[in-house]
């Protein structure tokens, strides 16, 4: 061993003493010396196979010339260093001597505020090396704590990416390899990791959360708080290996730092976040660590646990399926922890921030998988942050959101969460948005089981059918939701439904006659479709027969209120068209209705639209009004006490309007059958005097539908009329032949010519010869009309009117002929009357 210590030092002499000459030149003003001898030294040094113990002797003989050469102006130079002294730190047996000298040198030149280093990659080498020397020399690096720290503040801000990882990369090793002095500086090294941790090179970011997971784990604990928004950021990070690297340093905090349990409630969330990642590697990876966790926790706390251990391993009865059970120790930490969670979520689910409140929204269906019944204590909160993340533009927060509602209805008994949400339902929170109570409600009880439900159905139903729920509010948004809470009634009951079968309907009906969207009105059929069919009925029909009666009294009871505004006149019209011919088998009930709220002193607008639906009815009475046979008792009362007063004249165009829609009423009864002639007979004179002043209405619409009416009336009891009666209605329907509607004119043509037709036996004609005088005068005179189709319908008028009097006739026709521009149809209409003159002789 003496021996060849001997050896190893005078090889080490031999190796110095031909170094002396290059040692000396290092002085010297020329660079390119000074470069040649920096490569000669390296050349018989580092790049030679020298034994360890001769590289050591020699290192301690050069290590300070060559630390002065770290300044020197020369890059190469400094270069050559750099890697002189790191081959020498990698290759000596006892590196650790050169610490007195190379790290107060480092720290001169790489520690202070202004790096005197100018080249970016001179300042990476240096920091390997300096990494080189913490792996080699460990906890020998201790009394140099403050060097070290000094260098990675700066050199951790550095403007180089690379330097920035190396950096990273030394912080780790030199955290690990003096935990018992980190601590005492780690606190310094926290402000650079975190101006650096948003840098834009994903692999930049990576390495500073792993520096960050050190530092904190081997530091004194108090910069816990400084680290984790920054950490949280960072979850929404577009590189999955920065949001693995996040996963893993949290991960390591709770199952090894010393203070964890203190920073359990704010590091749960940044590992259950990763929980639902999109990336298959990264979830595995949160959720093994998070199970870790669990079973860690578990051991540690076996004595508070034990009876939890021995009797709840069995899943809740109506647990979610297809979904594993968290483990009791990841319950429990976060059933101890839930009430300190929620108040940063509540807070983050509104943050401005897209990917913030997606991210929250996501932790909280996790949570309440981990809480179970334990979110019971915690609903009110829940419930408001669920209102909250349920307003939100972003689809994904508002199902996330939505999906927690579903495990409160899962997990909660359905007394506590009905308590609290149906009186939300109630008096909605938001009057900007008052869907969002019945979209919580839907998903809570879409998780809730049937059997738990059932005994809730009558409180649920009686509260949507509150008036102030169903009735309140027309947008589609709080109409769909309306819709989602009967749906999924329907289909978690379904048969036990027939409890609540007269509250659904009326709910699905004023969905109905809300909407204004027609693919919302077909759902909404389509559940009450469902709705028959759960009960085992055959038909809507049957579904409404069962509930007619119900209805109807819900409506009455509000009638003397209505207005055009009132929802319960679209209500009234969805169940008289949807029920079909049942709504017949309920006049007694409807009639009565319909009078009180068609008095002309009620609003007009609302008479407009229930005559209009009446006029849809009547039109196909045998299917509908009239499906019993029953409608004719009625018809007389409704002509005389509903249709006839409304069509007395008033001033004004809304009373115009109504006068319409009751014209159009009318004569949808005249056409319907609805009405049997005898009935309409006994009440011709009244009839006939509104109808015929109808005819001066400055709306066509209503001349058009009074003259109409009047063709119905004369096709029915036209022939049963007075002479005097019918002489009353003649002259009316002349003036219409000027009107300025042709089809008008049109229409008041076809009722003269069934007003001849009416003429029977009865008819005096001699009696009658001046009526029929000014008839045929006028008639010929629009013979002459400019519009030929008018010509062609007077002349078939007069040909039908010449059986009448065709002595009167062929007299007036001669008298005008020479003053007519068709003559020819004069000579065809008088020939016409020869004709028939000779076959009457």
């Amino acid at each position: 061993m003496a021996a060849n210590a001997t050896a190893d030092e005078h090889a080490a002499s031999e190796v110095l003493r031909g170094l002396a000459r290059h040692l000396n030149c290092l002085n010297e003003d020329n660079k390119a010396t000074r470069k040649r001898a920096l490569e000669m030294i390296k050349k018989e040094t580092v790049d030679k196979e020298l034994s360890s113990s001769v590289l050591q002797e020699v290192f301690s003989a050069l290590l300070k010339p060559l630390l002065k050469c770290l300044s020197d102006r020369m890059e190469r130079c400094r270069e050559t260093t750099i890697a002189i002294i790191t081959e020498f730190i990698r290759c000596v047996p006892t590196p650790e001597e050169s610490l007195p000298y190379l790290m107060p040198c480092l720290a001169q030149r790489f520690g202070e505020k202004e790096i005197l280093e100018s080249a970016e990659e001179l300042r990476l080498s240096a920091v390997e090396m300096l990494t080189l020397t913490v792996e080699l020399c460990g906890k020998r690096l201790a009394p140099y704590l403050n060097e070290m720290v000094n260098i990675l503040q700066r050199t951790i801000v550095d403007p180089f990416p690379d330097v920035k990882r190396e950096s990273c990369k030394c912080t780790v090793n030199f955290a690990k390899s003096v935990p018992e002095h980190f601590h005492m500086q780690a606190e310094s090294l926290v402000k650079p990791l975190m101006l650096t941790i948003a840098h834009q090179h994903s692999r930049v970011r990576v390495s500073v959360i792993e520096a960050t997971g050190a530092v904190i784990q081997h530091g004194s604990g108090k910069n816990v708080d400084d680290v984790l928004s920054h950490l949280a950021q960072r979850l929404f990070d577009d590189s999955p290996q920065v949001r693995k690297a996040i996963t893993t340093v949290v991960g390591d905090w709770l199952l090894h730092m010393r203070d964890r349990y203190s920073y359990f409630h704010k590091l749960i969330p940044l590992l259950l976040s990763n929980v639902t990642d999109e990336i298959p590697e990264i979830r595995l990876l949160a959720t093994d660590l998070w199970k870790q966790v669990g079973k860690q926790w578990e051991m540690e706390n076996e004595d508070d646990i034990k009876d939890k251990m021995d009797f709840l391993l069995t899943p809740p009865q109506h647990y979610p399926p297809g979904v594993e059970r968290p483990g009791l120790g990841c319950r429990e930490l976060v059933e101890r922890n839930l009430g300190r969670l929620i108040p940063a979520i509540t807070h983050d689910v509104t943050d401005w921030l897209v990917q913030t409140r997606v991210r929250t929204s996501q932790l909280l269906p996790v949570l309440l998988l981990h809480a179970e019944d334990h979110s019971t204590q915690h609903l009110q909160p829940l419930l408001a942050t669920l209102y909250r993340g349920c307003t939100d533009t972003e689809k994904d927060v508002v199902n996330n959101c939505l999906a927690a509602a579903k495990l409160i209805g899962t997990f909660v008994p359905p007394p506590v969460f009905l308590k609290l949400q149906l009186e939300h339902v109630s008096s909605p929170y938001s009057s900007s948005q008052p869907w969002v109570p019945l979209m919580v409600l839907a998903a809570a009880l879409g998780g809730c089981s049937k059997p738990l439900l059932k005994p809730h159905l009558w409180q649920i139903a009686n509260t949507l059918v509150q008036p102030s729920v169903f009735q309140e509010y027309q947008q589609v948004l709080y109409l769909e939701q309306l819709l989602a809470c009967v749906d999924v009634l329907l289909h978690q009951c379904e048969s036990d439904c027939g409890a609540i079968s007269l509250q659904l309907l009326q709910v699905l009906v004023t969905i109905q006659s809300l909407s204004a969207e027609p693919e919302l009105s077909a759902k909404a059929l389509e559940s009450v479709h469902f709705l028959t069919k759960v009960q085992g009925l055959d038909s809507v029909m049957a579904l409404y027969r069962q509930h007619m009666r119900q209805l109807l009294d819900w409506l009455s009871a509000s009638v003397n209120s209505w207005s055009s505004y009132s929802p319960q006149r679209l209500q009234l019209h969805i169940i008289a068209t949807q029920s079909g011919p049942v709504i017949g088998e309920f006049l007694n009930k409807l009639m009565p209705l319909l009078h009180t709220c068609l008095q002309p002193d009620r609003d007009t607008e609302m008479r407009m639209s229930i005559f209009t639906m009446l006029a849809k009815l009547l039109l196909d009475s045998k299917s509908t009004l009239d499906s019993q046979g029953h409608f004719q008792d009625e018809s007389e009362k409704f002509l005389c006490n509903i249709l006839l007063p409304n069509l007395v004249w008033h001033a004004g165009r809304t009373a115009a309007a109504v006068r319409t829609a009751a014209l159009s009423c009318l004569l949808a009864l005249l056409h319907g059958g609805a009405i049997a002639p005898g009935q309409l007979l006994c009440l011709e004179e009244k009839l006939s005097a509104q109808v015929l002043s109808a005819l001066e209405e400055d709306s066509r619409m209503s001349r058009l539908m009074a003259c109409r009416s009047i063709s119905a009336i004369l096709k029915l009891i036209g022939a049963s009329l007075h002479h005097e009666a019918l002489n009353k209605i003649y002259p009316e329907l002349l003036k219409r032949l000027d009107d300025s509607s042709t089809e008008v004119r049109g229409v008041a043509l076809q009722a003269l010519g069934l007003w001849f037709s009416s003429l029977t036996k009865d008819y005096n004609p001699e009696l009658c010869s001046a009526h029929l005088q000014l008839l045929f005068q006028q008639l010929l005179l629009h013979l002459d009309d400019p519009d030929s189709s008018v010509q062609g319908l007077v002349l078939e008028i007069l040909k039908k009117a010449s059986s009448v009097h065709p002595a009167l006739l062929k007299t007036e026709t001669e008298a005008v002929k020479d003053q007519h521009r068709r003559p020819d149809y004069c000579d065809r209409l008088l020939q016409h009357i020869s004709s028939l003159e000779l076959k009457q002789t």
